[in-house]
């Protein structure tokens, strides 16, 4: 256990003040001339590192509990339907390639379904080392007790150090079910990934409302496992050639016995996202009423763009949250991205990094989103718009 030690002996009553005015969480206080950490402390350490020396970070040494040796490779779970490969998956395989090259371990797929020949045969373009096959007629639909059997009979054979899994509806499912059979440790929407030299994967997400970026570490347990979102990191290239080694699994089919019967698979009507919008027109707090949102859609359909927008817009009604872009929102990763009338914060950001190209518009020369844009213009977006869009119609041979 981890805890924070106050050295009295280096406060005085001014530093006393100094500290609670420190903490965003009004953690620190006072009583009877004394400073005590209360129980809103979230560990986040800022008054460790801004505190002068006041508060020490004391961690308890950690008794390892497994044997990391005995672990072996990072795997990536393969989510498909009717035949294709979630987007997302691939992206796991671009980041676990690097992840595996510092610590030499191999790239593993386990690709579970029924009748998955075809899906095999693409997986073997992407580079992986060994891809686990679990065919089956019992897991031609997605019932997660079957699927976290096969998961758990998967680890059990082959113990891998790491299994990354895509943040979708089905992996949001089955992740957590096989992390508790294991009673292991699972975060959740990881947005960076490090790997450590002893195996240890450092899982990096938004915490506290984005407040903080959390470094999580499983150090005592195996496997470690994570959830991403999609659009976070680059798929690797296909390849002509094939490789991989290929491991069709075998499994009791006693265990496959679900209580669950898929009787019909309804298929939504297709609806245009924002996730897969080539260039984005993204607008927050700077716009001051509905009707202002006419003047940014005449300047989305001349770039070809898609309307999106910051958590504020959405609580107001003014926009659908489908069109929200953030921690709760949508993730994208647009060629293009304007972002007019948006401070910048992380809850924000952390869905649009990922763009190749951002140009933010605001009138505080020191908002967060000229950290992350590529062109900045410090300038009223009522005053710019008009003008970037009166230059867009005078002159159709720009393009984006």
């Amino acid at each position: 256990m981890a805890q924070l030690v106050i050295n009295h002996d280096k406060i005085n009553h001014k530093k006393m003040m100094e500290l609670i005015e420190l903490c965003p969480f009004n953690a620190i206080e006072e009583k009877e001339g004394k400073t005590y950490i209360n129980s809103g402390c979230k560990m986040c350490k800022i008054c460790v590192k801004n505190g002068g020396g006041c508060i020490d970070f004391v961690e308890d040494e950690v008794v390892t509990t497994v044997n990391k040796k005995l672990w072996n490779g990072i795997t990536i779970y393969i989510d498909h339907f009717h035949g294709v490969i979630n987007p997302v998956s691939l992206e796991l395989i671009g980041k676990a390639k690097e992840l595996a090259a510092i610590i030499d371990h191999p790239v593993q797929a386990i690709l579970i379904g029924s009748d998955i020949k075809k899906i095999v045969e693409e997986l073997e373009h992407y580079g992986v080392d060994q891809i686990h096959v679990y065919d089956y007629k019992e897991l031609e639909h997605f019932k997660v007790q079957n699927y976290t059997e096969v998961f758990a009979d998967y680890i059990n054979k082959n113990k891998p150090s790491s299994i990354l899994v895509g943040a979708t509806t089905l992996g949001r499912s089955l992740a957590p079910r096989v992390a508790a059979r294991f009673r292991t440790g699972l975060t959740a929407d990881c947005t960076i990934l490090k790997m450590k030299p002893n195996s240890d994967l450092i899982q990096i997400r938004p915490a506290f409302g984005g407040n903080i970026m959390a470094q999580i570490v499983t150090e005592r347990h195996r496997p470690q496992m994570c959830t991403v979102r999609a659009k976070i990191f680059d798929a690797p290239e296909k390849t002509i050639e094939k490789s991989g080694r290929i491991i069709n699994q075998d499994i009791d089919v006693k265990k496959l016995n679900s209580k669950i019967k898929v009787l019909d698979i309804v298929k939504k009507d297709a609806e245009v996202s924002i996730a897969d919008a080539e260039v984005i027109v993204a607008i927050g707090r700077g716009i001051k009423k509905q009707e202002d949102i006419d003047m940014i859609q005449e300047f989305a359909d001349l770039v070809d763009g898609k309307i999106a927008c910051t958590r504020p817009l959405t609580e107001c009604g003014w926009l659908s949250n489908k069109l929200q872009v953030g921690l709760s929102g949508r993730t994208v990763k647009p060629r293009l991205l304007f972002a007019f009338g948006i401070h910048g914060a992380v809850q924000f950001t952390a869905g649009m990094t990922g763009a190749e190209t951002i140009i933010a518009v605001n009138t505080d020369e020191q908002a967060s989103i000229f950290d992350v844009a590529h062109y900045g213009i410090v300038g009223d977006l009522y005053k710019v718009i008009p003008k970037l869009t009166e230059e867009i119609k005078k002159d159709r041979r720009i393009t984006f």
